[in-house]
């Protein structure tokens, strides 16, 4: 069953990139993740109630919540890196370097919780690293647009660093917790790390200038997330993180295409042959 719930993951976290995209636009980013934080939040607590595991707060132990606090502040890290590069580049360039994650993840997998590092394992690194190598491809720039067309490269780095952090710290965080809860704890600490940085960064102002249409996909894109993690820490809960992180990868299929067809993002040979490699090496991670 956390099979189905992994490739739940995939699919609404392909869909999450695009909506985000357009939300950002003519936003801000770390204004723009701010607001799908609450979103999230709302999603997630919702469906805590609606199963009825807000009874079992009381019961979590001081280390499982230090670990979904840590979680979080991950992948507030993860958010606030991988929205600014969605702002300063192609949804087509920017998720493969996000998808790098699935590497770090399983090294950290086999550093943190022991989780065996397998011939297939090692196999599949091999084209998910050449795939994503493949996939990034400059573009020429001219005069003072070449230094912002380089950043981006940077924080989609960073996103996918802090994203692996996520899956292992949520891994080890939710023993003992029902997986919607934990979830919805995480939220509150991304929520407040988000609007942290929003009022450090004197963005709040910010709010006022967003027009209806961004508004619109700003939240599509949270309630996107919102079930994305539902379905992602439910499969860590009852999966191995090491099989669970390289399904929800797959959800770069949906991406590009979304972002060829939608946004008009040109796709070239090349990148498709990493594309390839890098669908492929992930499913070498699902052989037993």
């Amino acid at each position: 069953m956390w099979l189905f719930y992994a490739f739940g993951a995939a699919l609404f976290a392909g869909i999450t990139a695009i909506l985000a995209k357009c939300g950002i636009k003519n936003t801000d980013s770390n204004v723009a993740t701010a607001i799908r934080t609450v979103v999230v939040l709302i999603f997630a607590w919702l469906i805590v109630f609606i199963v009825g595991s807000e009874n079992t707060i009381s019961s979590i132990s001081g280390k499982t919540l230090i670990f979904l606090v840590l979680s979080g502040l991950a992948t507030g890290g993860s958010w606030i890196c991988y929205f600014k590069a969605l702002q300063l580049g192609n949804v087509n360039k920017v998720a493969p370097i996000d998808k790098f994650s699935t590497v770090l993840s399983i090294l950290l997998a086999f550093i943190i919780l022991g989780e065996p590092v397998s011939v297939i394992k090692v196999i599949a690194i091999i084209p998910i690293s050449v795939g994503t190598y493949m996939m990034i491809q400059k573009r020429k720039v001219e005069g003072n647009n070449k230094s912002s067309s380089t950043k981006w490269i940077v924080y989609a780095f960073l996103s996918a660093l802090f994203a692996s952090l996520t899956s292992i710290l949520g891994k080890i965080g939710i023993h003992g917790v029902e997986s919607n809860l934990g979830t919805a704890i995480r939220t509150i600490v991304v929520l407040i790390m988000a609007w942290v940085v929003v009022f450090l960064t004197k963005k709040q102002n910010g709010f006022a200038k967003i027009d209806k249409k961004s508004w619109v996909f700003i939240c599509l894109s949270g309630v996107a997330t919102g079930s994305s993690w539902l379905c992602y820490y439910r499969a860590l809960q009852e999966g191995e993180a090491s099989i669970v992180v390289p399904i929800d990868q797959l959800s770069i299929v949906l991406t590009v295409a979304f972002s060829y067809f939608f946004l008009k993002e040109k796709v070239t040979k090349k990148s498709l042959i990493g594309l390839m490699l890098l669908i492929s090496g992930t499913l070498v991670l699902l052989i037993k």
